[in-house]
């Protein structure tokens, strides 16, 4: 069965629940590959200032405690870079949004994993200060962030996506920390290739934006 059928047939099962906070990066990264897949799902608002996420039900979906997480017709799953792979080798095309050829394969797993890395250290953790008063060093996050830009600005210089030729799975799992990088107090007016990037994946037919908070003045 081709992933045509596979998305068709889903149409007709239950939506895609999507266990989120609205503010999470992670859980937009979700959002985003199933909005730009045009798989059906529903977004479940957990209270996680009430401890939603530590409950016994929750804990059996993602034991971890932690979002996103998706139900998807009897099949759970956590972990945002897993989820969106998930979703596109089940309802998308592998070929276009992870690659054929062993190299760009590689490139789009290097971008994956400096999603969880990088960008978790940068300007995600600069992010949960601002809006989430985590207690974390702000002045290091941001830094970090900053470095990390200069290298993807020198990176986007003359190229249109991060991994290949068209967007992937590495511009998802990229995109909504760093779109959101000034609420954390990390600018990006000195990166105008990140920012011609960002401006792209804005355009692509299905595009849905994470909700902004107001940035650190």
């Amino acid at each position: 069965m081709s992933n045509a059928d596979l998305n068709a047939n889903a149409l007709n099962d239950q939506p895609v629940k999507l266990y989120r906070n609205p503010r999470s990066g992670h859980c937009h990264r979700v959002e985003l590959m199933l909005a730009l897949l045009e798989i059906p799902y529903e977004n479940v608002d957990l209270d996680m200032a009430n401890g939603a996420h530590h409950e016994p039900g929750y804990l059996k979906i993602s034991p971890l405690g932690q979002v996103p997480a998706i139900e998807d017709n009897g099949i759970t799953l956590s972990d945002s870079n897993a989820i969106i792979t998930y979703l596109v080798e089940r309802y998308g095309d592998p070929a276009l949004w992870i690659g054929t050829e062993p190299l760009e394969k590689a490139q789009v797993q290097r971008w994956l994993s400096i999603a969880a890395g990088e960008i978790a250290a940068g300007p995600c953790a600069a992010r949960l200060v601002t809006v989430f008063g985590a207690a974390l060093d702000h002045e290091a996050a941001k830094t970090k962030a900053h470095k990390l830009f200069v290298v993807m600005d020198a990176h986007l210089d003359g190229r249109d996506w991060l991994a290949a030729d068209r967007p992937t799975l590495a511009d998802i799992a990229g995109y909504s920390y760093i779109a959101h990088a000034p609420e954390g107090g990390v600018g990006l007016a000195d990166y105008p290739h990140v920012r011609a990037w960002l401006a792209r994946i804005e355009v692509l037919p299905g595009f849905i934006g994470m909700a902004r908070s107001p940035a650190l003045a």
